[in-house]
């Protein structure tokens, strides 16, 4: 599909999340049966190479191409923004330090940024919501803010309608600038102070569960009276929450803040321009809940990278159906677990693409 919802609705129209559900087609279906059939063809006995032949079939079928092509243009792309709830102390981090985040990052000493440089894919961090001044970080970063921190949701929206709307439609600018650029496949992930609160609140919302049932202790851990002040965060985030439930977009300004409304429609834009995403963790999986309820569809374009512990991320992939790819313990966060999926897909992309096809029997010759 040549055409992104984006330009679509237009820059001046108003935004309806419904056109996402016309707009979002499946990977092609029968395509992947060609990539079944082919499978069955190739020299490994089938179910010798295990997920990597089903991931090999759902890279041909998202490219519409047997044998699939080599993944050669990943790219992390990194949604950042400070939360108000983290005046809570629900972190383990400072409230309103997130920049410091994007800095290790930018200057190539965070676990992603070493990944990254290891494994030669580039880093994009797009700044939504970072509680710092503009200057002291590159203009190519700050360049989509928003806003400086997004509102507390325990007592207040995170976002006004405006800022969602422009958050949500930098997401969705964002997907449309990779997909121009060639990027055959995004590591998704995201830089935040306070984003796990706001994760599980969004998760539990739409789950029906309770916050105790979705809360946990974060990528750089908390200890239990943190763990406690979270839990009642989420609680009171949900009263407000609940009441807008039908509502995606409205949801996301009462308790998601600008980085998470910025992913979510970051992720349906990507299934409108036919571009696969690797989810990274608890935010992620968060958003990729909110934008299944948009466009059901949706869910067809992501994979899991990894499995984070966090129980909110677990309760988000279950509904939605989705089985991390990795389980190895990481809760750094900032797309460094489903960065470690990358090379995984790429493997299976190999395979899939260069083992030669059983030589053909030979014709029985005429009596």
């Amino acid at each position: 599909m040549g055409w992104g919802a984006g330009r679509v609705l237009g820059v001046s129209s108003g935004l309806n999340l419904d056109d996402f559900v016309d707009l979002i087609e499946r990977p092609d279906g029968g395509i992947r049966r060609d990539a079944e059939e082919r499978r069955e063809r190739l020299v490994p006995p089938p179910g010798a190479l295990g997920r990597l032949d089903e991931l090999g079939e759902w890279l041909a079928a998202a490219q519409q191409q047997v044998p699939v092509k080599p993944v050669e243009r990943p790219r992390v792309v990194l949604f950042a923004g400070d939360h108000g709830v983290a005046e809570l102390n629900v972190s383990a981090r400072p409230a309103g330090s997130a920049h410091h985040l994007v800095r290790a990052v930018i200057d190539g000493e965070s676990s992603v940024a070493v990944l990254a440089r290891r494994f030669g894919v580039p880093v994009r961090v797009v700044d939504m919501a970072l509680d710092c001044d503009p200057d002291e970080l590159p203009g190519e970063v700050t360049r989509h803010r928003v806003r400086r921190g997004s509102g507390r949701l325990d007592i207040e929206d995170a976002l006004t309608a405006e800022e969602a709307e422009q958050a949500f439609r930098t997401g969705m600018a964002v997907a449309d600038e990779e997909a121009d650029a060639g990027t055959d496949l995004v590591v998704l992930g995201d830089l935040s102070v306070g984003g796990t609160t706001a994760a599980a609140t969004l998760t539990a919302a739409l789950c029906g569960t309770d916050a105790s049932v979705v809360t946990g202790r974060g990528g750089a851990g908390i200890d239990d009276l943190a763990w406690m002040r979270k839990c009642a965060a989420i609680r009171d985030g949900l009263r407000r929450a609940r009441p807008v439930l039908g509502d995606q977009l409205q949801l996301l300004a009462t308790v998601g803040g600008a980085d998470l409304t910025a992913i979510t429609g970051f992720l349906l834009q990507s299934a409108v321009r036919r571009t696969p995403v690797i989810l990274d963790g608890v935010v992620s999986a968060a958003c990729a809940l909110v934008a299944q309820r948009v466009a059901f569809r949706a869910p067809d374009w992501w994979l899991a990278g990894q499995a984070s512990g966090e129980p909110a991320q677990e309760k988000a992939l279950d509904r939605i159906a989705l089985t991390p790819l990795l389980d190895h313990g990481v809760t750094v966060g900032e797309g460094a677990g489903a960065l470690l999926a990358l090379p995984l897909v790429q493997a299976a992309a190999a395979l899939a693409g260069e083992l030669p096809e059983r030589a053909q029997a030979e014709e029985p010759e005429d009596a």
